[in-house]
């Protein structure tokens, strides 16, 4: 009975310790996200905030824009916002602290492999692609939506993650508001009859 009693006390003193260390790299290398200032590097990360990802395609870039400020979401388009003196990475890491990303893969580049030139197709530019991962792996998948315009090419890590179409006729609003709602995004549904006219 006192052996057990022995390594129950023995078992507490170690989980004690372990909660002490946790809490200890807790307060010495996390930061609080919250408290952070703009010119610290971090934006104060805010679950309104969408950045868009997006190539050349300008009327679709707009078109998600507008719509996102329709349903009651703060879009963050990069080249709308501030140098400040900055290189593009350090810009974009900047204004990156956001709730979710929407991915704009629009056919702007052209590729294939080097063996099959003849079979070129259609491509998002290489900066989506680039920034597509960047927020895969900094926000999670459940917080990144691809919209896929035309017969683009889907990057061959991605495949088998379902995707919206940016169609015609706006039905990719409705699904695109039901992946931000999802996520916890303060999507207000009952704009998405006005945010659909924009």
């Amino acid at each position: 009975m006192i052996s057990a009693m022995t390594s129950y006390g023995n078992g507490l003193d170690r989980a004690a310790i372990m909660l002490e260390s946790m809490i200890e790299e807790i307060d010495t290398w996390w930061t609080d996200e919250a408290q952070a200032s703009p010119r610290s590097g971090s934006l104060v990360s805010s679950t309104n905030r969408v950045f868009v990802v997006h190539g050349r395609d300008e009327a679709a870039k707009q078109m998600v824009a507008r719509y996102l400020e329709g349903v009651g979401l703060d879009p963050v388009i990069l080249q709308e916002q501030p140098n400040e003196g900055r290189t593009i990475i350090e810009k974009f890491e900047e204004y990156a602290q956001v709730g979710f990303a929407v991915v704009l893969c629009t056919p702007d580049d052209v590729g294939a492999l080097e063996s099959e030139q003849d079979k070129m197709r259609p491509r998002p530019r290489q900066n989506v692609v680039l920034e597509w991962g960047f927020f895969l792996g900094k926000i999670g998948r459940n917080r990144v939506c691809a919209l896929f315009k035309g017969d683009v090419e889907i990057p061959s890590d991605y495949d088998g993650v379902i995707y919206i179409r940016l169609d015609d006729f706006g039905g990719w609003r409705m699904e695109l508001a039901r992946e931000m709602k999802a996520a916890g995004l303060p999507v207000d549904m009952n704009r998405l009859v006005d945010a659909s006219a924009r």
